[in-house]
């Protein structure tokens, strides 16, 4: 019979309540145990056993990104293009005396104007066997109201293209890019492209984040057998001490944990749906990069797994320094693929982003390695791992069921963005927070009392009320170089 192991306290049972239950107080009412009238008090541990450590799961936002406050109800950015002109999906037709090649034009499914120009040189490339070939185009279509875009190439190695290197056959799937022109003697420029660059827009809004924590004036006088203390210091014999300092506590996890798996209401939906009852909803991070961002599906812990995700990064933005946050599945296959590296040309400890400093990196929890031509700062992300968010299926006797998200591979440092609201280029951290604010009141994080308990004198309730708030939305720039991994 294969070993398990039950956990007897393992399960989430919720604690919170919202009313005085037996369940809340020391009971001596029940049984000749704990009875008043017996002879002896019990022997009472005071103060609170911490069974789960640090509870806490927010600080992830905090160590990759930065806040910024924001004054309107909706944050607009603009990335670049690449630079260079290139196109895939381009075809080329059976036969050894073809030499035109197509793609889709602005009138297809994926509109693209073609900015290739007569006298350029282009590169073609066969991504299934490997083959190329080079020339000079001497005729071109735009593709501007037609269906496909074109261009005539006179090869420099062959006659036509379909007895070139490419072969004679239709190939549907080929890539091609433009590595510079060729003019004759005597020629102008005439027939060269001007071309206008052109950016990506895209944009985020804020969504208001709020909580309460209510008790009667009665029960603010209620003195308990045990000491109470909380991650934040908070301490005492008064029960409502534990429950306002844990309700700030759940809160201000709630505010990194809405903008990590926020979704974008989908517009149009009918009755039954949140854009039908009012709500936008707002982009976060895992939604970002699954739209526009790269994805690792069923990684197996292999160096050569993860030398594709280098390849990868280096057709992105090639970010030399990256942090990896992951779940204790995904840590461990990643200890155990660096365990067969050797310092040397197949990397190495890396603790550049630490300023070469092995204590601060490893003090902030990280462990570095080098890859190639890239650094990468491993760390566990206890939002993965806790059984009460998405450490749920992780289980004591090994995983219950598949876990779709095990980490995320961040950039460190900045990106150079055009903010609409400035007017300017700025530089911002890839990831970063903006909140609600301004000289009349700031959103970022909110708190206040009202009732008539507590020091608050606010109306005749005789209770006191504690009411936090917030309004912020997740700004996930340049979402090429995130790599989000999943099973």
């Amino acid at each position: 019979m294969a070993s398990s192991l039950t956990p007897k306290f393992g399960d989430i049972v919720p604690s919170q309540k919202l009313q005085a239950l037996s369940s809340n107080y020391l009971n001596f009412t029940n049984g000749d145990d704990n009875n008043f009238a017996q002879q002896y008090l019990p022997e009472i541990y005071e103060q609170e056993v911490e069974r789960y450590g640090n509870r806490t799961l927010s600080g992830f936002l905090r160590m990759v990104g930065a806040e910024m406050p924001m004054t309107s109800d909706q944050v607009v950015w603009s990335e670049q293009e690449r630079l260079h002109i290139a196109y895939d999906g381009v075809s080329k037709a059976a036969g050894a005396d073809k030499d035109v090649l197509t793609w889709a034009g602005t009138a297809g499914a994926n509109a693209v104007q073609n900015v290739i120009a007569v006298g350029d040189t282009v590169v073609i490339m066969d991504p299934t066997t490997g083959n190329e070939a080079t020339g000079i185009v001497t005729a071109s279509t735009t593709g501007i109201g037609a269906a496909a875009c074109s261009i005539t190439v006179a090869p420099y190695l062959s006659t036509k293209l379909g007895n070139s290197a490419l072969g004679a056959g239709a190939i549907a799937d080929l890539k091609i890019f433009v590595s510079g022109s060729e003019y004759k003697k005597g020629t102008t420029d005439a027939d060269a492209n001007s071309i206008t660059p052109s950016f990506t827009q895209f944009s985020n809004s804020p969504i208001i984040i709020k909580s309460r924590y209510a008790i009667s004036g009665s029960d603010t006088a209620q003195i308990g057998w045990v000491e109470v203390a909380t991650e934040d210091g908070t301490g005492g014999y008064l029960w409502y001490l534990k429950a306002e300092s844990e309700t700030r506590l759940r809160f201000e996890d709630y505010l990194e944990m809405s903008v990590v798996e926020g979704e974008l209401a989908t517009a149009g939906l009918g009755a039954g749906s949140a854009v039908h009852a009012g709500y936008k909803g707002t982009q976060g991070l895992f939604s970002a990069i699954k739209e526009r961002g790269n994805i690792q599906s069923q990684f197996g812990g292999t160096i050569a797994e993860f030398d594709v995700i280098l390849k990868n990064l280096d057709t992105q933005g090639a970010i030399e320094e990256n942090m990896l946050f992951v779940n204790r599945s995904l840590a461990l296959e990643l200890d155990d693929m660096l365990a067969g590296l050797s310092a040397g040309a197949e990397g190495g400890t890396a603790y550049g982003l630490f300023e070469n400093s092995e204590e601060m990196a490893l003090n902030l929890g990280f462990t570095g390695f080098r890859r190639g031509s890239y650094d990468f700062y491993k760390t566990d992300w206890k939002y993965l791992n806790d059984a009460s968010t998405r450490g749920a299926l992780a289980k004591a006797n090994g995983d219950a069921g598949i876990n779709p998200i095990e980490g995320v591979l961040v950039p460190a440092g900045t990106s150079t963005v055009y903010d609409q609201v400035l007017g300017t280029n700025i530089r911002r951290p890839f990831l970063h927070v903006r909140y609600r604010a301004s000289q009349a009141d700031d959103r970022r994080m909110k708190s206040w009392l009202t009732g008539s308990v507590g020091g608050a004198y606010t109306s005749a309730l005789d209770a006191m009320e504690v009411h936090f708030l917030s309004e912020r939305c997740l700004c996930v720039q340049a979402a090429n170089n995130f790599v989000l991994f999943t099973k």
